[in-house]
């Protein structure tokens, strides 16, 4: 559930407090977009903060991964902030909505079901939008070195001698 919250005098203390409150992605009306649990945030500059908490929700839902925390997927879609993608994402967020309402949602975002969300973007897994934030989240989302050890990759190898004696069949998690 997004909360969207107008007053611009919050303190920090406040903003954390509301973002907590929201139970979900908080949407906050000051360019920011925050965890539940506030333990990050982020200023968006040129998309509005429902689309980048569309983004992040939508990026979840195409790779989602229970041991990856909301940051990570921030970080993935951060480039999608940016004037040159703005009217793009615009559209895309916008046709998404528009198919939730059509289900009976308010939006995306508030569709609270993943397994209703996954089938939204099945209606569009074709279109350039969604093909074009997919595509991006596989480079944005696993190239992050800190989420490296969740999937027990160690990383390349070359500089280290390679696979061969450092336990390239020590995977346990197939």
């Amino acid at each position: 559930m997004a909360e969207r919250i107008s007053n611009r005098n919050l303190t920090r203390r406040q903003l954390l407090q509301s973002s907590v409150a929201a139970g979900g992605i908080a949407v906050i009306g000051m360019g920011f977009v925050a965890a539940p649990d506030a333990a990050w945030a982020l200023e968006v500059t040129e998309i509005t903060e429902h689309q980048m908490a569309t983004l992040v929700q939508m990026a979840r839902d195409i790779y989602p991964h229970d041991r990856v925390a909301d940051e990570y997927y921030v970080i993935a879609v951060k480039g999608y902030d940016s004037a040159d993608k703005k009217a793009f994402v615009a559209q895309g967020v916008a046709r998404l909505d528009e198919l939730a309402q059509a289900a009976g949602n308010a939006s995306y975002l508030e569709t609270k079901w993943e397994e209703n969300r996954v089938a939204l973007l099945r209606q569009i897994e074709n279109d350039a939008f969604f093909q074009a934030v997919r595509g991006g989240l596989i480079t944005g989302l696993y190239n992050q070195k800190a989420i490296w050890p969740i999937f027990g990759y160690e990383g390349e190898s070359f500089s280290k001698g390679g696979y061969i004696h450092r336990g390239f069949d020590d995977i346990n998690w197939l």
